[in-house]
C-alpha cells in the first residue's frame, strides 16, 4: 500500500481548510484543483476538473488576484502559460510529473529529424519547454479529436505511449509515432487483469472502466475508456451498480462521494500519484499566506508553448 504523505483529523482538515477559505478571501486568490487530489484539498477549490476543463478555467480567470493551483507543476505551468498577467503559485514546487519528464525537448528534436514532415502533438503532460518546440498539445479528453481534426496522415506524439494508442484506434487512417517509444505514467501502467479479475469474483456485476493512460489490455477489457470528466460523468449515467475504475485513486474517492448508491471500486490499491499528494492543506495554506512558489516562465517559451495549446483549444 502506498501510503500519501499526509493524514489529517476531521477535527485538523476542518480548522486548516476553514483558514484557507479565509486567506482566499482575504487574497482575493482562486484556487483550481485536479480530480486526483485528496478530496479535502477538492472540496476548498473554486474549481476542480480535468487537465482540458482546468486549462480552460486558468485562462477564463480574470477577477483573481491570484491563482493557486492544486496540482502538479506541468498544470501550474499551464496555468501561466494562459493568463501570464495572473499570479500562479503552486504550493509545492517538488510536485512533479515523471510523465512530463519522460519527453524533453531534445527528445522531440530527435524525432523531427527522423519525420520532418510529421507534426508534433504533445500531451497537456509536458513540461513549458516542450511544449514550446510542439505544433500543438492535446489532453486525454480532446485527444483523438485534436488528431483528426489536423488532418496530417502521421504525427508524432508524446509522451503517453497507451494515451496514442488509444488515439490510434479512435482514428485508424492517422499513423501515430510515439514519442519516446515507451512514454507511460507509472500510476495507470500498475493495473493489471489478473487483480481485477479477482475483484469481479466478488463482484461478478461490476463494470471496468479506464483511463486512456492505462495500458492497452486494460483499455480492451474495459466498459468505457476516457479522460478522468469523462470517467465522471460515465459512472453517473450507467446503469451498473458496482463499477470498478482504473485511474488515480482521487477520483475513485469523489465518485464514491458523488454517487453513494453504487458501488466504486479502485482497480488497483497502489493506484496513488504521489505527486499529486504532495499537494496537502498545510502546503496550500502556506501558498496563500506567503504568496509562495510562484510559476515564472520566459516569456519567449511562453509564448510559443501558448500557441500549441491555444491551437489546441481551437481545434477542440
Amino acid at each position: 500500500m502506498i501510503r500519501t504523505k499526509k493524514t489529517y483529523t476531521e477535527e485538523q482538515i476542518e480548522q486548516l481548510s476553514q483558514e484557507i477559505r479565509d486567506l482566499k478571501e482575504k487574497k482575493n486568490a482562486f484556487i483550481l484543483a485536479h480530480y486526483y487530489q485528496e478530496l479535502h484539498i477538492q472540496d476548498v477549490a473554486d474549481l476542480v476538473g480535468d487537465s482540458l476543463g482546468l486549462s480552460k478555467a486558468a485562462r477564463d480567470v480574470k477577477d483573481a488576484d491570484m491563482i493557486v493551483f492544486a496540482g502538479v507543476f506541468f498544470m501550474a505551468e499551464t496555468a501561466k502559460i494562459l493568463n501570464p498577467d495572473m499570479k500562479v503559485v503552486i504550493p509545492n514546487l517538488k510536485a512533479g510529473c515523471p510523465l512530463a519528464d519522460k519527453c524533453d525537448p531534445d527528445v522531440v528534436a530527435a524525432a523531427r529529424e527522423k519525420h520532418p514532415n510529421a507534426p508534433v502533438i504533445v500531451y497537456i503532460n509536458t513540461t513549458a519547454e516542450t511544449k514550446a518546440v510542439a505544433d500543438l498539445t492535446c489532453t486525454s479528453s480532446n485527444a483523438a479529436q485534436v488528431v483528426k481534426k489536423l488532418g496530417a496522415k502521421k504525427v508524432l506524439f508524446g509522451p503517453d505511449r497507451n494515451l496514442g494508442k488509444y488515439v490510434q484506434k479512435q482514428v485508424p487512417d492517422v499513423e501515430i509515432i510515439p514519442v519516446p517509444e515507451n512514454g507511460y505514467c507509472i500510476v495507470h501502467k500498475r493495473f493489471d487483469l489478473e487483480t481485477i479479475d479477482k475483484i469481479k469474483q466478488d463482484y461478478p456485476d461490476a463494470i471496468l472502466i479506464s483511463h486512456p493512460e492505462a495500458n492497452i489490455e486494460i483499455q480492451e477489457a474495459s466498459e468505457f475508456v476516457g479522460s478522468t470528466a469523462k470517467l465522471l460523468k460515465y459512472g453517473e449515467k450507467t446503469d451498473a451498480k458496482t463499477i470498478i475504475v482504473a485511474t488515480e485513486k482521487g477520483l475513485v474517492d469523489l465518485m464514491s462521494r458523488k454517487y453513494p448508491d453504487k458501488k466504486i471500486i479502485l482497480a488497483k490499491d497502489t493506484a496513488i500519484c504521489r505527486n499529486m499528494k504532495k499537494i496537502n492543506l498545510e502546503n496550500l495554506r502556506d501558498s496563500l499566506k506567503y504568496n509562495q512558489h510562484e510559476v515564472i516562465i520566459p516569456e519567449d517559451i511562453r509564448q510559443k508553448a501558448e500557441k500549441a495549446i491555444v491551437r489546441m483549444l481551437e481545434l477542440s
